[in-house]
């Protein structure tokens, strides 16, 4: 008796575990394309609906299932950034992508005791950093899938102009001015390591002391508070300008709320801060440290995007 993946002759077919051994980079992938693992996941999951919608005899004629799942992984992605300018239309206030915990934490478990798959872990390189997902943000969806598909993932122009419906020469335009608007926040950009795990701690430090002064001197002048509620939790609607504001804001929050932990973590590989209530993660933030002082702030608040951070 034979099976799918045991083939006349008794000989095991290696397709369907590599088919299978995909699903981890397409996760990757899609995660850099959208912004958000929930998506990502969807993206991912319709993938592979439509592989396993094929006859064997369809998947049999597909010389790299790899390439194919890459493929119609992408196009999904596309769509789906096509629709986001509509439905991010109607979102409440700001849409900031979705946090990543360090994996030691991935792995603890998601609320509900729902432990995720390892396969779904991305990976934490600079391609996934909170200033680096904001700047793609700003990109046509033809620029963010031919810069990614090309720079990040290392695929020739030709196999990103048959993914975007785009000549193999187009496809280069789209990824060098997706280029040049990644260079210019990266160029003046101290690398966090040197300097980015002690400017957040102090910074938590004034903030738990809830200490005006002490929060300016930590942020550049030109600082930006950005907070994502989606309509689901408490935050501002639109960015907080300025170190004297984005301090007091700071302030306002932690004297509003009694019973707040603040705890340094890791979100999208960089230090950030993980503010708890009575024990329940209600934000994630990220941050853009240049030289000893923050520039930017990314406040998740959204409980939707808070899914993978549990308490500890």
């Amino acid at each position: 008796m034979t099976t799918q993946s045991e083939p006349e002759g008794g000989l095991l077919d290696p397709r369907p575990n590599a088919v299978i051994g995909e699903r981890r980079r397409l996760v990757n992938l899609a995660y850099r394309l959208l912004g958000s693992l929930a998506e990502a996941e969807d993206a991912v999951q319709e993938t592979y609906a439509r592989w396993y919608a094929m006859t064997p005899r369809q998947q049999d004629a597909i010389a790299s299932p790899g390439a194919w799942l890459t493929t119609v992984a992408s196009r999904i992605c596309l769509d789906l950034l096509r629709s986001a300018r509509s439905r991010r239309e109607r979102y409440v206030g700001e849409w900031l992508p979705e946090p990543l915990p360090d994996h030691a934490e991935w792995l603890s478990g998601r609320p509900g005791g729902v432990t995720p798959d390892p396969a779904d872990r991305v990976t934490l390189d600079e391609s996934v950093t909170m200033a680096f997902l904001v700047v793609l943000e700003s990109m046509t969806p033809a620029e963010r899938v031919a810069f990614i598909l090309h720079d990040v993932f290392g695929y020739p122009f030709p196999e990103v102009a048959e993914i975007v419906g785009r000549t193999p020469a187009a496809c280069r335009q789209l990824a060098s001015s997706a280029r040049r608007r990644i260079a210019a926040p990266r160029a003046s950009a101290t690398p966090v390591a040197q300097r980015g795990a002690v400017v957040v701690r102090h910074l938590r430090q004034a903030w738990e002391a809830k200490d005006v002064a002490a929060l300016i001197g930590l942020l550049d002048p030109d600082a930006t508070a950005t907070a994502d509620g989606g309509g689901r939790a408490a935050a501002a609607l639109h960015p907080v300008e300025g170190a004297e504001q984005v301090a007091r804001h700071l302030v306002g929050i932690a004297s509003r709320a009694t019973g707040m932990t603040f705890l340094e973590r890791t979100v999208n590989g960089q230090p950030g801060l993980v503010v708890q209530h009575e024990g329940v993660t209600s934000a994630v933030l990220a941050f853009d440290v240049v030289g000893d002082r923050v520039r930017r702030i990314w406040v998740m608040r959204n409980p939707d995007k808070l899914r993978l951070w549990t308490a500890p």
